[in-house]
């Protein structure tokens, strides 16, 4: 009897373990996926007053600010310098780009596109460089590209900011 009993108690213990096992893989088949919010509109504002803080940080001239802007590990690529990747290589390239004569830069987005997944953005947008050349203003009108990421504390910070020149 004991046997029949043991042999009994193992089957019915099996028969659970299959039976909770099935239930635990039918619940992960019905879950679905994480919904991931639409914040684009938002995202795309956020980074739209950026821009403006950002024009203010160098219309005063402040390269330190002005680098504020970008990630840890963004990249600058200026017409006519070299590639600066790395906040602290960025805010020497603003500070000599600030220390030429008549120095006075504005720029204005006209598209921003946030990714669906809200960690990626880019925006295409005008600029104007004023400088001072042989004692006269020289202004250059051109466009800009700026890719956005999402940093690990939900702000936004330049990736890349690769303005073009056209003249």
């Amino acid at each position: 009897m004991t046997q029949l009993r043991l042999w009994s108690l193992m089957v019915l213990l099996i028969s659970t373990l299959v039976t909770l096992a099935s239930c635990s893989s039918g619940n992960q088949q019905r879950s679905q996926p994480a919904v991931i919010p639409d914040n684009r509109a938002t995202d795309e504002s956020t980074i739209r007053t950026m821009d403006a803080d950002w024009v203010k940080a160098i219309a005063g001239k402040d390269a330190q600010q002005t680098a504020s802007y970008y990630a840890e590990d963004g990249s600058l690529l200026a017409p006519g310098a070299p590639l600066a990747t790395g906040r602290a290589a960025v805010q020497k390239t603003w500070a000599g780009l600030m220390a030429t004569p008549g120095f006075a830069l504005s720029f204005a987005p006209t598209k921003i596109e946030v990714s669906r997944a809200g960690d990626l953005a880019y925006e295409i947008g005008n600029y104007e460089l004023t400088t001072n050349t042989k004692g006269k203003p020289k202004t250059v009108k051109a466009k800009y590209v700026v890719v956005w990421g999402k940093q690990p504390d939900g702000s936004w910070k330049a990736l890349a900011d690769a303005p073009t020149t056209t003249q």
